[in-house]
């Protein structure tokens, strides 16, 4: 580890310093008497502000919350390419260990995220991500140091993953529920689309800052730096002007209120159906996220920043489909745009599978980002209108949960990479799985296209 670690942290720790000090001096001295979101004063004609894309961002509290999910992902999307290439170097590019380690992060926050969505409607959303993103930094400054030191073995991966697989399940349906909170439901859509373009953003950045960082820092320095963002991220959310509770109306205890979404959701054929369809994109459409280290290697020879340039072309593409789902904020026929993204985006992922050269990847990657990210944000926009102000905790871990049993998918086709020895093949299943499955869905739920 170089000094380039002491400067990038400098760096990253200027910057936020500088919006806390902005910010601070455009607030009055007065706090809000009121609880709702209200707009500030009209924006100058410079400021993005005025366009459609961007109105969501004359929310003070917006901002906050805009910046504190942009620094998590950041962390978060630089800290996957990371374990995933520490895991190249312990295991010699092994597609099932790579499976494997996504199978110790996903699987706990299938369940975590089904308590925090639960705890999301009794308590103060802030304090459940803030406190999730504390055990972010912890253990992920603890894979730094063991990394650093030389004493780090495969299992310490494994065990650190499964402590921010629970993080993440906790933290997740807060960070999205607490949306609804700083912004008008007329802006909802709007703010659900660029808080998810601030995280493609992260897509971009992070992976190839990553990447290279890599090559100076070593993966232990770069683990280091991630834990030092979690902070930053932590405090970002503190500044937000939110501890709003859906409900105090007496609770069930958290088994009970965990019994009563699934009720909720199982009722209305809708929002049942919008679990169902996140669920087969989960299973069959983020496979690469386990499975591009190994492909990388294998297809294109590349080394940890070529691998990081190969994640931020998709976050081009997820960045560009969540910018132009903003613009369109008042799209009719929202379910049809939803299912035809996920359409494309199993056709695309098939065909990506067999790509040898970045050339040909290029186009593949932008469209994979793109149609993915349209439909997460669709999916959660919908969601959200949907579901009763204190039922959207709980809805939102729903959609989280899906995530968490991407396993079920990604670890026998991790198995099935390395027993072939191509991870193609296992791309290519994965995508023609996906596109199926969109396919009957479609036909089994007609009316669902017709969904505004």
């Amino acid at each position: 580890m170089s000094v380039t670690f002491p400067i990038v942290l400098l760096y990253f720790i200027s910057v936020f310093f500088i919006l806390v000090r902005t910010d601070l001096d455009q607030r009055t001295l007065t706090p809000p008497t009121s609880s709702a979101p209200t707009p500030e004063k009209k924006p100058p004609l410079s400021s993005p502000t005025r366009y459609t894309m961007f109105e969501s961002l004359q929310y003070r509290d917006f901002r906050w919350l805009w910046a504190g999910s942009f620094i998590s992902f950041l962390a978060m999307n630089m800290q996957m390419i990371t374990r995933g290439w520490l895991v190249v170097e312990l295991r010699d590019a092994s597609p099932f260990a790579l499976a494997l380690v996504m199978v110790t992060f996903a699987v706990p926050s299938t369940f975590s995220s089904l308590i925090g969505g639960a705890l999301a409607d009794r308590i103060s959303k802030k304090y459940l991500v803030v406190t999730s993103q504390t055990g972010n930094f912890l253990m992920t400054l603890l894979l730094g140091v063991l990394t650093v030191t030389g004493y780090v073995e495969f299992w310490h991966v494994m065990a650190v993953g499964v402590v921010n697989g629970t993080m993440m399940g906790i933290n997740m349906p807060s960070r999205a529920a607490m949306v609804s909170e700083v912004v008008p439901e007329r802006n909802l859509m709007n703010a659900i689309s660029l808080n998810n373009s601030g995280m493609n953003l992260t897509r971009i950045i992070g992976p190839a800052v990553a990447g290279f960082l890599i090559l100076f820092m070593g993966t232990g320095g770069v683990f280091l730096l991630v834990s030092g963002i979690y902070v930053l991220s932590a405090v970002s959310i503190m500044l937000v002007n939110t501890n709003a509770i859906s409900s105090k109306a007496p609770r069930k205890g958290v088994a009970g209120d965990i019994k009563e979404g699934f009720a909720y959701a199982i009722a209305n054929p809708r929002l049942l159906g919008l679990v169902i369809i996140v669920l087969i994109a989960t299973l069959f459409g983020f496979s690469y996220w386990s499975l591009l280290p190994a492909w990388a290697v294998e297809a294109l020879g590349v080394e940890s920043d070529g691998l990081g340039i190969l994640m931020t072309i998709m976050g081009v593409g997820a960045l560009a489909g969540t910018l132009g789902l903003a613009q369109i904020s008042n799209t009719k026929r929202k379910g049809a745009l939803l299912l035809w993204s996920a359409f494309i985006w199993g056709i695309s992922l098939a065909l990506f599978a067999y790509v040898t050269n970045y050339t040909m990847a290029i186009p593949f990657l932008l469209t994979m980002g793109a149609v993915s990210s349209i439909f997460m944000s669709m999916n959660m926009t919908l969601m959200q209108t949907m579901a009763a102000p204190e039922m959207r905790g709980r809805m939102m871990s729903l959609g989280m949960m899906t995530f968490g049993i991407m396993p079920v998918s990604s670890l026998p086709l991790g198995a099935l990479a390395e027993y072939r020895n191509s991870t193609a093949d296992a791309l290519f299943l994965s995508g023609l799985l996906l596109t199926l499955g969109t396919v009957i869905f479609m036909f089994a739920n007609p009316a669902f296209r017709k969904m505004e």
